[in-house]
């Protein structure tokens, strides 16, 4: 209600500044008094999640209120993305909200502090004493001359310092970046972080959802083979679905409502063409319980999200909580695990 009643007002200032407010403000306010329902405990690539909602990359992007954002009621938290050297990113502005389509377009190009001021900030927090799981998320520089090498430096800098590792292969704003989720460069990359990750350590791949059938078979055959632990699917989209609001020809990848129903078509591909046995994660204009319960139904383990806060507020995650264990238990599931898949059956 009180978020409600601030939005306006919080629309007024532009987006990207914004959104540092309300890291200034996370960083300050109570936490609030979260659901906990047993049903809604899970495990995924040998990890324990309270609840299978998590805060997807781009919102803390240099590990500032990483432990914080628990207190909205998430299981896990995503940071990044994070590279090894510092970046400015892409000139402003490059964040917009859609508000008559309830989504957002960013070109922000992985701007962020560097992989050291990141491991400082991680180093000083005790991830074995949080409430949920803590996640980095991994790119390369812009400018960088060896893509598949920033991967694997980030990743023996970060890796031992959060619980799972993601890959993102599939951010639009940071030229050529896609085409490393082509065969012969996956493979050449997945070989190296994986050889490369600390022993034990759950490593992740994020993938776009702009993507030819031939291409989700071609990943689902490179993540089997080098054992990453789980998929992301999927990050923003260079479609364009038709819009309302005069940004809508802005450059940059398209996240929110819009992106809803391309992104749960790419899950249940991925369901399909992994016969089940590759663990998914669901991202892309998840707003609602029932959009998570959706998600889950379709084959993800877990789900993430990001522009829904920008037009739900912060208490979205928690009363995401609420209402799923409420689907469950209508449909008689005893847990998140139950669940999943039930609606896209594989061999």
């Amino acid at each position: 209600m009180l978020y409600s009643l601030l939005r306006p007002l919080i629309f007024r200032i532009d987006a990207e500044s914004a959104h540092r407010l309300s890291i200034a403000a996370l960083g300050v306010m109570p936490s609030l008094s979260c659901y906990v329902d047993k049903a809604l405990a899970t495990k995924v690539a040998g990890l324990d999640f309270p609840n299978p909602i998590g805060l997807a990359p781009g919102y803390d992007k240099n590990a500032e209120i990483g432990a914080s954002a628990f207190g909205l009621g998430f299981g896990f938290v995503e940071l990044g993305t994070v590279t090894p050297m510092p970046q400015n990113g892409n000139a402003k502005p490059r964040l917009f909200r859609l508000v008559e389509d309830r989504a957002v377009i960013n070109r922000m190009g992985f701007n962020n502090d560097g992989m050291e001021k990141v491991a400082e900030r991680l180093s000083r927090m005790d991830i074995s004493r949080l409430p949920g799981r803590i996640g980095i998320n991994i790119g390369a520089n812009k400018d960088s001359a060896d893509r598949i090498s920033d991967y694997v430096v980030a990743l023996r800098r970060l890796g031992p310092l959060a619980d799972y590792v993601t890959v993102n292969i599939s951010s639009p704003n940071t030229p050529g970046l896609r085409a490393l989720q082509d065969k012969a460069a996956l493979d050449d990359l997945l070989s190296k972080v994986v050889e490369a990750a600390p022993h034990g350590k759950p490593v992740f791949l994020k993938v776009a959802p702009d993507l030819k059938p031939a291409d989700v078979t071609d990943i689902c055959q490179s993540v089997s083979k080098y054992g990453i632990a789980a998929l992301i699917v999927s990050n923003t989209t260079i479609s364009r679905p038709p819009l309302k609001s005069r940004y809508r020809d802005e450059s940059g990848g398209l996240s929110g409502a819009p992106l809803r129903d391309l992104a749960h078509q790419r899950l249940i591909d991925f369901r399909r063409a992994s016969g089940g046995k590759i663990p998914l994660i669901g991202v892309g204009g998840i707003a609602s319980a029932e959009d998570a319960y959706v998600r889950i139904r379709a084959g993800a383990s877990l789900v993430q999200l990001y522009s829904a806060l920008v037009y739900e507020g912060p208490t979205l995650a928690d009363k995401i909580n609420r209402g799923l264990a409420r689907l469950l238990k209508r449909d008689g599931f005893t847990s998140v695990s139950d669940a999943v898949g039930v609606d896209v059956p594989v061999c």
